[in-house]
């Protein structure tokens, strides 16, 4: 083999990594100029650490997952607690409602559900193990009562399908979507889903007994909620950069995707507010994110 071909082979595959890498930063939108633009006032909650969902009762009361990622990486042991905060409460400050569990408790995608009778459940996508994506220890969804003040313990719920959950939406007290954000619990083929932009995640449903995957072919399938009627379920597609919108049969759970918005941002985690807008967390930089959750 001559030394000109194998110079040629070696600057054409040069060539070839270093446009593979500039369009993946491209696509993850590493080279966006970002102007604040937002009018409302903003201030910062002390005291939460590690914060990655929120999600808000009917009388304005929120609830919190955290985990503070970063002490645990250095050794530390300390678990995860769900935070309740009422912004509109006068002096309010953090109640850790932190529950009590035989399993490890680093929390994740959280969901509420009001019973007509007044009674509150929590849902709260539970990882064992430190880690968002760590599939050591487990996973398990944890049901919960609410109270004010407290969380009760209902039951843990785990199975087969349910590869790296992310994000839960309940539909009534016992049933529930939930997404699986890649589709391999291996670190290492989840980091070539991530950067090859495979649509291997799905969404599961959870009928009480037993999970099924209701929706695939998804490109990290991260945030879920469902409309106030539920008759439309939303699931943010954080690789795919898009929001994706289904119809949902009220009977069967079943969805049927309507169309897929795209954000040019990796879009995160769902809120519904009772006029029934949509507050959507988004990654606009994700290497910039990512970067900073491994931090």
């Amino acid at each position: 083999m001559s030394t000109n071909y194998v110079t040629k082979a070696a600057v054409f595959i040069f060539i070839v990594a270093v446009g593979f890498i500039m369009r993946t930063m491209y696509d993850a939108g590493e080279f966006k100029t970002l102007e604040p633009h937002y009018s409302g006032d903003c201030f910062s909650v002390d005291g939460v650490v590690g914060a990655e969902d929120i999600t808000f009762l009917k009388n304005g009361t929120a609830l919190i997952s955290s985990d503070d990622r970063r002490s645990r990486m250095n050794g530390s042991l300390a678990q995860g607690t769900i935070y309740q905060y009422r912004p509109k409460a006068k002096h309010h400050k953090l109640v850790d409602l932190m529950p009590e569990l035989d399993n490890g408790f680093h929390p994740h995608g959280i969901s509420a559900y009001e019973d007509p009778d007044g009674k509150i459940f929590l849902a709260v996508v539970n990882h064992h193990s430190s880690g968002l994506f760590n599939s050591s220890g487990g996973h398990s969804i944890e049901l919960f009562r609410y109270e004010v003040d407290s969380l009760f313990h209902i039951r843990s719920v785990s199975g087969p399908l349910m590869i790296s959950p992310n994000d839960i939406v309940m539909v009534n007290r016992d049933q529930f979507y939930v997404t699986n954000d890649h589709g391999s619990s291996s670190r290492i083929e989840q980091t070539f889903e991530e950067y090859l932009q495979l649509r291997r995640s799905n969404a599961l449903f959870y009928d009480g007994k037993e999970f099924r995957v209701v929706a695939s072919g998804l490109a990290f399938a991260n945030g879920i909620n469902i409309k106030n009627d539920g008759s439309l379920l939303y699931i943010a597609e954080t690789i795919g950069k898009q929001l994706s919108i289904f119809s949902r049969d009220k009977n069967t759970n079943d969805l049927d995707l309507i169309e897929s918005i795209d954000f040019n941002s990796g879009v995160d985690n769902i809120e519904i507010d009772s006029g029934g807008n949509l507050w959507i967390g988004s990654h606009p930089k994700m290497y910039t994110f990512s970067r900073h959750m491994n931090d």
